[in-house]
């Protein structure tokens, strides 16, 4: 049965969310009412027949419009359609809240997207294009419900679990922004347990670490057209950069002993180059192209073969766990272990919050503790013996 009272703002205040959405109707005007979701979000809407179809439009949230302005609204709209006019710029629809797809093209892409670098970009765009817009873009983004969100994270995690975790955290995202807004007043995100990951606390022993050398040297000496890309891996060893701070180096950024980087992952950044790192860029040949380790098939653009060079140069040298990062992580892991204290370990690293230096540190002094047991175990082992 219709509900029926007399609007004031006090009593639009009082209006509770149910199990299911509904609308109150006002008795002063025909077709004026205040819809409630079961988000407890309140909209103006005026409906009215016209042909035997019924037609609805949404005035505005009652958080941004007072009622004495949708009244005004609604009345002007009343006498347009007596008067035979169309009602431009009106949504005849069901929903009142835009779809995902429409949120994240308006308002969310100038909150958010337009602030992230490109590289970052492309990662948004492969997230929302594959995973994101086909499960839920035609959606009004208040429609989006937990239940589906878990749905949507299970199946996608069984296919691709860290993929999973970062198209999650990116609807999260989305989300928090649509509150924000004030379009949704919940998180169907929030609360969804994440795929346990890979614990990132792989550095290479001294052992490895001349293994590795040793089976470039050898891959090199067979297939000399793949000296960049060992050249490239070296680099990594040496300096700590991530991947693509070196994938993407220009000239214009190497100073003598210095990079000065103007597009890394936290911002411009200079790198301290000791002499092997000095001596690996020294020797790129030079041949017009701005990027210091360029594409062999385009010179215009920077050299992306690294990750298929990886794979068969790990597996040789019997690293078969360890992936490019990992060598940013060995830098780390030698520099504690030489003493080097936390904030120095961080600006070699370029990390712009301490708790990433911190995690290294924590993984490292692992080893140290394990080495001070067998030491004190060792020295107690003398004094205890009869």
């Amino acid at each position: 049965m219709a509900v029926r009272i007399r609007l004031t703002e006090t009593a639009i205040k009082r209006l509770r969310p149910k199990e299911r959405e509904y609308t109150v109707w006002d008795t002063r005007l025909a077709g004026f009412g205040v819809r409630v979701r079961t988000t407890g979000r309140k909209s103006f809407v005026f409906h009215w027949s016209m042909a035997g179809k019924a037609h609805r439009v949404t005035l505005g949230s009652t958080t941004i419009l007072t009622l004495d302005k949708a009244l005004a609204r609604c009345a002007s709209l009343q006498a347009d359609l007596h008067g035979g006019k169309p009602l431009p710029g009106m949504r005849d629809s069901a929903r009142d809240t835009p779809t995902l797809r429409e949120f994240i093209t308006g308002p969310w892409k100038t909150a958010c997207y337009d602030r992230y670098k490109a590289s970052t970009k492309n990662f948004l765009d492969h997230a929302l294009k594959r995973q994101l817009l086909p499960a839920f873009g035609s959606l009004g983004i208040d429609r989006i419900d937990k239940i589906s969100v878990v749905r949507w994270f299970a199946k996608y995690s069984r296919k691709s679990p860290g993929g999973a975790n970062k198209a999650l955290g990116l609807l999260h995202q989305i989300m928090n922004q649509a509150i924000a807004c004030g379009v949704v007043s919940r998180n169907p995100a929030s609360g969804i347990r994440k795929n346990a990951g890979r614990k990132l606390n792989r550095f290479l022993s001294e052992e490895e670490i001349r293994r590795l050398n040793q089976t470039l040297d050898e891959w090199v000496s067979a297939r000399p057209k793949n000296s960049q890309n060992a050249d490239i891996v070296r680099l990594l060893l040496h300096t700590g950069c991530r991947r693509g701070e070196i994938l993407n180096l220009q000239w214009r950024e190497v100073h003598g002993d210095t990079l000065h980087l103007t597009n890394a992952k936290t911002g411009p950044r200079k790198v301290f180059l000791n002499r092997s790192a000095q001596e690996l860029i020294a020797r790129q040949p030079r041949m017009g192209s701005p990027w210091v380790f360029p594409s062999p098939l385009d010179f215009t653009r920077p050299r992306k073969d690294i990750n298929a060079f990886w794979a068969a140069i790990r597996k040789r040298a019997g690293l078969d766990d360890v992936r490019l990062h990992d060598l940013r992580h060995t830098v780390a892991s030698q520099a504690v272990l030489q003493g080097v204290s936390l904030p120095v370990v961080a600006r070699l690293l370029g990390h712009s919050k301490a708790v990433m230096t911190l995690r290294v540190y924590s993984h490292v002094a692992d080893r140290e503790v394990e080495a001070a047991a067998e030491r004190i175990g060792g020295v107690l082992s003398e004094l205890t013996q009869c």
